[in-house]
């Protein structure tokens, strides 16, 4: 599966943007999907997970409130919505899709393949 990113910019603090995340191929629907971040000097972190059928969702505290996934099978796209951005929002954003076999929604990136090439997220104060 081929992961493209998209929907980074720069915007304020409390602003919003809405990425987007578009995979190739008939098999989207089958995996379930990932988004990171990585800011400059850090690791990368995990962000949100939706299952297969975006029925339940997994936040990182530090977002939760703020930002929602969701996906739409039939157009293989998967979104986070970000609202009432801030600075520490900062980062390069990526999907990916999970490859693991956990039970429950993975939040660590090593269960996750396919990275897509990533969208700049900047948030200025």
């Amino acid at each position: 599966v081929q992961l493209q990113a998209s929907g980074g910019g720069s915007v304020q603090t409390g602003g919003s943007l809405r990425l987007s995340c578009a995979a190739s191929g008939r098999t989207f629907s089958l995996y379930r999907m990932g988004w990171f971040r990585q800011a400059p000097g850090k690791e990368r972190e995990f962000v949100a997970a939706i299952n297969r059928a975006g029925g339940s969702t997994s936040y990182a505290d530090s977002v939760k409130g703020r930002f929602t996934i969701s996906r739409d099978n039939a157009k293989n796209t998967a979104y986070l919505q970000m609202n009432n951005l801030k600075p520490g929002d900062t980062a390069v954003y990526y999907c990916a899709r999970d490859n693991s076999r956990s039970i429950i929604l993975p939040t660590q990136a090593r269960a996750y393949e396919d990275w897509g090439q990533g969208t700049l997220v900047t948030v200025s104060s």
